[in-house]
């Protein structure tokens, strides 16, 4: 094999398995789902630092965006448009709380945990309002139940 084409194969193969590490998960924003009327399905999402979150919005009007206070520490807050698709990849360990801002009162938020949970505590404390408080404890719940 010549040199350059043996390189190329290496590249080619060093690419390949890296991107075959890291997972997509794939959340819906739908207007009914199997919880109810406005919600994330799925709602509680555990994954690897490096996996990437695809929020589609199967359902016009709504979008996701991080809760403040409810992301690791050094992670960056995202806010998606209203109807658009939104990726994020997981570049930091700990819980993500995510809200659709039209309808966070009701009930519309997630949570991704990648890897361990460290700063479930610090997000756990972030007050809710409406319907949110609700499904966070029980989404919480289950991040207890995982450990």
């Amino acid at each position: 094999m010549k040199p350059a084409i043996h390189a190329l194969a290496i590249l080619a193969l060093c690419a390949f398995t890296g991107a075959a590490t890291a997972a997509e998960h794939v959340v819906e924003m739908l207007n009914k789902g199997e919880k109810g009327a406005m919600v994330f399905q799925p709602d509680f999402v555990k994954a690897a630092p490096g996996d990437t979150i695809k929020f589609v919005p199967t359902d016009k009007s709504h979008n996701a965006e991080t809760i403040k206070g409810m992301i690791p520490e050094g992670a960056e807050a995202f806010k998606g448009k209203m109807n658009e698709e939104v990726v994020v990849t997981l570049d930091k360990e700990g819980v993500y709380g995510v809200k659709c801002a039209p309808h966070y009162g009701m009930g519309m938020v997630a949570l991704v945990v990648a890897g361990q949970p460290a700063n479930s505590e610090e997000a756990g404390a972030v007050k809710q309002t409406g319907k949110a408080k609700k499904v966070f404890a029980d989404l919480f719940a289950q991040v207890a139940a995982a450990q």
